[in-house]
C-alpha cells in the first residue's frame, strides 16, 4: 500500500473505489501529475471515473494536507503528494518537468535577519529553474 493511501486510512478517510483509484496515481516519487493527467490515469484503472470526481478528491487532498497544490510557472496546477516531506523543486524551464529536492540545510539561514524587515517567517519556498537532460540532448 502507498504511503498516501495509509496515511488517508490512518485518518479514517472513506476510500471509494474512485478515492483510492486517485491515491494510487498520485503515489510513487517525483510525481507531479496535473489533474487531466491524473484523470487520464485513472480512468486507465476506473473507466468510469469522472473528470469531477477527479478534481473535487484532489480538492479535499489538499484540503487535508495530503497533497500539495504545485504552481510554478503559470501552467496548469499540478498536485505532489510529498506533502509530509520538508522539499524544494527543481524545474525544466523547457518542458516543465519537475522533480523533489530535499535539502539538508534550513532554507531560512540564508535570509539574513535585516532582509526580513520584521516578518516572521512562517514558510519557504524554493524552486530552482534549469534544463532537464532530456531537453538538454534535444
Amino acid at each position: 500500500m502507498s504511503d498516501l493511501l495509509e496515511r488517508l486510512r490512518g485518518r479514517g478517510w472513506r476510500l471509494t473505489a474512485q478515492r483510492r483509484v486517485v491515491a494510487e496515481v498520485l503515489d510513487g516519487d517525483h510525481v507531479h501529475y496535473t489533474a487531466d493527467e491524473v484523470h487520464a490515469r485513472a480512468s486507465e484503472r476506473l473507466p468510469e471515473i469522472s473528470r469531477a470526481t477527479v478534481y473535487n478528491t484532489l480538492g479535499e487532498l489538499v484540503l487535508l494536507g495530503e497533497v500539495l497544490e504545485v504552481s510554478t510557472d503559470g501552467r496548469a496546477k499540478r498536485y505532489d503528494p510529498n506533502a509530509h516531506h520538508d522539499h524544494h523543486h527543481l524545474v525544466c524551464s523547457q518542458c516543465g518537468t519537475i522533480r523533489d529536492v530535499h535539502i539538508s540545510s534550513d532554507p531560512l539561514s540564508a535570509l539574513p535577519e535585516p532582509e526580513r524587515f520584521g516578518f516572521e517567517v512562517s514558510e519557504v519556498s524554493v524552486t530552482y529553474r534549469g534544463t532537464c537532460p532530456n531537453c538538454a540532448r534535444a
